[in-house]
């Protein structure tokens, strides 16, 4: 997309984490870089796993639950890192991320942090193509629409 030259523009009232996956898709850029190309806006990088990979959190939950908590502190800073960007007023902030497995893991930590997962593909729809953009997809597709895709 960022080749492409897809670009969000003019986001305003939303702050943004991303986490780059343990097994990050994104192998030709800088995944931060990517991630801020996209969004047109600044991002602060989540370092740590997220404590999903796969089954590990259901075949190891005793060691999962510790990487967990560490994700959970490394949040808790990005957010200050934000609030240093934005001082003013603190703006909603979404986390991001490229992977199904971490999408999963990264939803627990609402409750506890505030934030928001979602694919960063899914945020970029949203600004591009509106708020309602999957519903509106769906019914043109079950409609007798072609998908075509752009490579």
């Amino acid at each position: 997309l960022l080749e492409k030259g897809y670009r969000v523009e003019d986001v305003q009232g939303t702050q943004y984490v991303y986490h780059d996956p343990c097994h990050t898709p994104m192998k030709t850029y800088t995944p931060l870089k990517v991630a801020q190309g996209l969004l047109n806006a600044p991002v602060v990088e989540s370092d740590r796993c997220c404590g999903e990979a796969g089954t590990f959190a259901v075949a190891r939950p005793d060691i999962a639950t510790q990487v967990r908590q560490r994700k959970a502190e490394e949040l808790h800073k990005n957010i200050g890192q934000l609030a240093s960007i934005s001082p003013v007023s603190p703006s909603p902030t979404k986390l991001l991320t490229s992977c199904p497995a971490c999408l999963q893991g990264l939803s627990r930590y609402s409750g506890e942090t505030g934030l928001d997962a979602d694919y960063i593909v899914v945020e970029i729809a949203k600004h591009v193509l509106g708020e309602h953009w999957q519903r509106q997809f769906l019914q043109t597709a079950n409609n007798g629409a072609i998908e075509q895709v752009l490579l």
